[in-house]
């Protein structure tokens, strides 16, 4: 990949926003060696939390907007672990996405997918992570989607 990771998400539109600080009695992130813990990014856009229920209030494709910002903030936190130098990052190493969902909703997958697509465009190789997706009865605030993630640095 020619240039850097914020090059690359700055021809997508992106700017990354600074690290989002935590709600509750916890830090954003753990370095232990070669790995950021990022703790659970809640779904936003402009300042305000995106609210709702997947299956409900929310269709698939505004759940995979939701997971987009998600996954922004990871990177802010990310970038925010490694000094300001998010071309220390090496790979997304696991996501897991909590979708707020109703019971017979089945499509947690594509809804993640969402955070998944941007990283792959962002990031390419390095952007290919393993993943869960699972399906929450209800998230802090109302949100419809929260990610973690684990990711390699240099």
């Amino acid at each position: 990949m020619s240039g850097t990771f914020e090059q690359k998400l700055a021809k997508m539109g992106i700017t990354l926003p600074e690290a989002p600080a935590p709600a509750a009695n916890y830090v954003p992130f753990v370095v232990s060696g070669n790995l950021v813990h990022v703790s659970g990014q809640v779904a936003s856009k402009d300042g305000a939390l995106t609210v709702g229920k997947l299956g409900n209030t929310m269709s698939v494709e505004d759940g995979m907007k939701a997971a987009e910002t998600c996954a922004i903030a990871l990177l802010a936190q990310v970038k925010a672990a490694c000094g300001g130098d998010l071309d220390r990052l090496k790979r997304v190493v696991k996501l897991t996405g909590f979708v707020n969902s109703t019971p017979d909703f089945g499509d947690q997958p594509k809804v993640i997918n969402g955070a998944s697509n941007l990283l792959a465009e962002a990031l390419g190789d390095a952007g290919k992570h393993a993943r869960s997706a699972v399906s929450a009865a209800s998230l802090p605030f109302g949100v419809a989607v929260e990610i973690d993630g684990i990711f390699e640095i240099d």
